[in-house]
């Protein structure tokens, strides 16, 4: 392979449905989304917010902050048994399928910590291709319903992960509307923005678009497809659902390069996997016109303190 093919990154964003709140059957599917993206030949490798085992939804999330509900009290055992602790087998087989397909990988996980049963965060998980744990990023803001879920994060991963091909960061859903969030990694020189999210309005794709232009980087957005069919029969605040539209989730799933142009998608109403080629030389250029960890960025601005 020539210098010039080893600066051009195929990635992949999985427009997905998980086994709604079934952690192992999660994981299955996620592994052979990674193993099919592999072996299309991404290096990167993008699948969306809370897929492991469920993300909540407006629309019936508001019966979970029923303090006293047994029904959501039932809810939260369930999405302990079912979520990721960076320890357990469900890490261990993200990492695994990593590994068989020699890439990165970063994948949106409900994650709890066996050392001390409780809280829940709402994790986007690396991976690397030798099958290592390579980070974590709890979402810091959990919004509206989702903040009796999941405990708000605390900022403690790496702001960066070095691919080697490049630098990887990212932020979940409306955090990455947090400018000072967002400035983290522009000064961290994230050249590969994953950015996995719930949001399934025309908005978000503006904001991606935003986004990239502004980091100089390219943007994946992985969206789940979820429709109300999808939850068990047996989901403990069934009745809740009553209440949901046909489709919870539509996706838009994107992948936008440095200067704002869409690659690949936005796909929407169905699962897939989008794939796109990075040119990394696209990083460079539009970072000579537009660098905001450089020379467009000013220190004077910062907040006086």
């Amino acid at each position: 392979m020539s210098g010039r093919d080893e600066r051009v990154i195929r990635v992949a964003v999985a427009q997905a449905t998980p086994a709604v709140l079934d952690g192992p059957g999660s994981v299955e599917r996620a592994c052979a989304l990674i193993g099919e993206a592999g072996a299309a030949g991404a290096r990167l490798i993008a699948l969306p917010e809370g897929f492991v085992p469920l993300m909540p939804r407006p629309c019936w999330g508001h019966a979970y902050g029923a303090t006293m509900s047994a029904g959501a009290a039932e809810l939260h055992r369930r999405l302990w048994a079912n979520a990721v602790d960076l320890r357990g087998p469900l890490a261990a087989a993200l990492g695994e399928a990593a590994r068989d397909a020699g890439a990165w990988v970063a994948i949106g996980v409900n994650e709890r910590d066996d050392r001390r049963p409780g809280t829940l965060w709402n994790t986007l998980l690396w991976l690397s291709p030798d099958g290592r744990v390579a980070g974590r990023h709890r979402k810091l803001v959990p919004t509206m319903h989702e903040r009796s879920f999941w405990g708000a994060g605390d900022a403690d991963g790496p702001v960066a992960v070095d691919a080697g091909f490049g630098r990887l960061g990212g932020l979940v859903c409306w955090e990455n509307f947090m400018p000072a969030a967002r400035r983290r990694l522009h000064l961290a020189g994230v050249d590969f923005y994953v950015a996995p999210t719930a949001d399934d309005r025309d908005l978000w794709l503006a904001a991606t678009r935003t986004f990239a232009f502004e980091a100089g980087a390219f943007v994946l957005s992985p969206v789940q497809y979820l429709r109300t069919a999808d939850f068990p029969a047996d989901f403990p605040l069934a009745a809740a659902l009553d209440d949901c539209p046909e489709v919870q989730i539509a996706g838009g799933s994107v992948v936008v390069d440095p200067w704002g142009e869409v690659l690949a998608g936005p796909v929407r109403d169905r699962e897939e996997i989008l794939l796109a080629d990075c040119d990394l030389d696209r990083v460079l250029a539009a970072r000579r016109v537009l660098d905001t960890a450089g020379h467009y960025d000013r220190a004077a601005l910062e907040p006086a303190s």
